[in-house]
């Protein structure tokens, strides 16, 4: 597994240069959309879809599946499919503060896991629920990037 950067390099990455992450859309039995609330910045305390970034030297294919374990506990088969490409930005970053901002470009991933239960991670999510569209494209807490995957523009 590659190695993570050391809080000093990893800040001056995140100052300098955008990160590439992976969004997981992921999808239930009743198309509804698992959310979590989040524990660190940047969006802490909104809801949003679980992800992470990709390492050096990582494949986007290597990262979906490390995602998948840490951000929910899955280790098993998954379907997943590129939804698209987006970009985020934060005026804060992941030490919380608005010293330098946060540049995110994301390749959204929908996923359907096979059947079977997971234990979720506390790590990034305090909690996590399952929202359908309409609830989450109405919902204040939910957080706007990740309504904007289903927004009018948006497939799926």
């Amino acid at each position: 597994m590659p190695p993570l950067l050391e809080i000093e390099s990893f800040a001056c990455v995140v100052r300098l240069a955008p990160l590439v992450s992976i969004d997981l859309i992921v999808h239930d039995q009743q198309r509804r959309v698992l959310l979590g609330r989040r524990t660190r910045p940047p969006a802490l305390g909104w809801w949003f879809v679980p992800g992470g970034r990709i390492r050096k030297d990582e494949r986007v294919s290597d990262a979906i599946l490390r995602l998948l374990d840490e951000e929910l506990g899955w280790r098993g088969a998954a379907a997943t499919s590129l939804r698209g490409v987006h970009e985020h930005f934060y005026p804060d970053n992941f030490q919380g503060t608005q010293e330098f901002s946060s540049h995110y470009v994301v390749l959204a991933h929908d996923v359907r896991l096979e059947a079977g239960e997971t234990d979720l991670p506390r790590s990034q999510h305090s909690e996590y629920r399952w929202f359908s569209v309409a609830e989450l494209l109405a919902s204040p807490d939910v957080h706007r990037y990740t309504r904007d995957y289903f927004g009018v523009n948006a497939s799926g």
